[in-house]
């Protein structure tokens, strides 16, 4: 059973934008920031909406990373519930435990917007405090979760969609910028693509800066990444597995 404040959430979505209500949705399920997020190849997540800060910096932590319960869910198609980062095992999400301290995340819970074994996104809460999502909680965002998946399908292709809805424009771009900047260092460094992006996330994630940031920048021409000064030779390899035969 779900709560009366969600039901009128839910009447709301019929009518109102995703952005508009996202608040109180956040408030209803008791948590400090709410997002939405879309499945893309090769940068993980779209995120389509936030609430609040704290959910769009984590958001953007998980992007910049390439990892962490979002991407989790996203991958399993499964709810991921983290009712305490303080106590996750280190090896699980090593530096995203880290930062997410300094962003006073404590708790996230992920669940998946899928149809059938297709998952199209994932429906992210953040708390600054440890916990469980109470019973209630639980019902009231498992509705949300069908009802988002069916508002998402709805809008079609997010990147369709930009040019019709000013609400989504800026935070879907941010993900054909990612595309285009990935594309430029490819060429720039004479690496696969799937390269090129883990050197981007490397460039962002030491300079302490966001990945949509730092592509916009590659982007830009304000930012050129330099060439691996000790790349791996291949002749090295070949003649070290002679001489160990």
């Amino acid at each position: 059973m779900i709560s009366d404040r969600m039901s009128e959430i839910l009447l709301l979505l019929q009518t109102e934008e995703w952005p508009t209500v996202a608040a109180d949705t956040a408030d209803v399920l008791a948590v400090d920031g709410i997002a939405v997020s879309a499945g893309n190849a090769p940068g993980g997540t779209e995120i389509l909406w936030s609430s609040g800060r704290i959910s769009r910096d984590f958001e953007d932590l998980q992007l910049t990373l390439g990892y962490g319960p979002g991407a989790d869910c996203l991958a399993g198609g499964t709810a991921v519930r983290v009712p305490d980062l303080g106590r996750v095992r280190e090896d699980r999400w090593p530096a995203l435990v880290i930062e997410a301290s300094a962003l006073k995340v404590r708790a996230v819970f992920c669940f998946p917007l899928h149809i059938g074994a297709i998952t199209l996104g994932v429906l992210t809460l953040v708390r600054s405090s440890p916990g469980h999502l109470a019973r209630a909680q639980g019902d009231d965002v498992n509705v949300l979760a069908v009802a988002l998946t069916k508002y998402v399908l709805g809008l079609g292709s997010p990147l369709l969609s930009a040019a019709e809805n000013q609400e989504l424009t800026a935070p879907v771009l941010h993900q054909a910028v990612l595309h285009q900047a990935t594309g430029m260092v490819s060429v720039q460094l004479s690496v696969p693509l799937g390269e090129a992006l883990l050197r981007l996330r490397a460039h962002a994630y030491s300079n302490s800066r966001t990945l949509t940031d730092t592509a916009r920048d590659v982007v830009d021409r304000r930012l050129w990444l330099e060439p691996d000064p000790h790349p791996m030779n291949p002749t090295d390899d070949e003649d070290t597995d002679e001489d160990e035969d």
